[in-house]
């Protein structure tokens, strides 16, 4: 089994890319997804999160937006929480890639943002990024509800930059040119790994 690692920064386009592996029916395993299901009621992070930041916890389920306060800009908080989470989030990619064993499937996809933030790429055989130009990644962001500039910067403060990633990855995928060109582009990907 081929296991593909997908990442880039906020706003590049992994979703739109991770949809278009699905559409493929290319198993995918959000990272993102599984933060969620951690921190909604009855999720093995509530309680931890809990106890580690006061007040974040309401109705049984994280409150995410006081838990981005309470880290925000604050290094130790942050190290704080990715030790909580971190660890969790590899038990369900581990769950998920046990799955696809038994299931014996060719390729899966590990849609993980801070893949080489956290060392990920040593569990992927290939890793593709994701990338746009700075400008419509910004335009991107900014139109998301809540955005501000400063919670845009904090967030790139912890990624590390696109150059960077791309410089790192064994496939970029355009996103900033148009939708239809980057799912042509993974669509080839997938061609190219299924016949090799």
């Amino acid at each position: 089994m081929k296991v593909l690692g997908l990442t880039g920064s906020i706003g590049m386009g992994k979703s739109t890319a991770a949809n278009t592996f699905r559409r493929l029916h290319v198993p995918v395993f959000d990272a993102d997804a599984a933060v969620h299901a951690l921190q909604a009621r009855g999720g093995r992070a509530v309680a931890p999160i809990g106890a580690a930041f006061p007040g974040t916890v309401r109705d049984g389920r994280v409150d995410r937006e006081a838990l981005r306060r309470a880290v925000l800009g604050n290094g130790p908080a942050l190290t704080r929480l990715e030790r909580i989470v971190h660890p969790l989030v590899r038990d369900a990619e581990r769950r998920f890639l046990a799955a696809a064993r038994r299931r014996a499937e060719p390729l899966v996809v590990l849609d993980i943002p801070l893949l080489y933030e956290t060392r990920g790429e040593g569990r992927c055989d290939l890793v593709v990024v994701v990338s746009a130009p700075a400008a419509v990644q910004r335009i991107r962001v900014l139109r998301r509800p809540g955005m501000t500039e400063e919670r845009l910067a904090a967030i790139l403060a912890r990624q590390m930059p696109d150059r960077e990633k791309r410089r790192r990855a064994d496939r970029v995928v355009e996103t900033g040119l148009s939708r239809h060109f980057a799912q042509r582009a993974i669509q080839a990907l997938v061609r190219e790994i299924r016949a090799a």
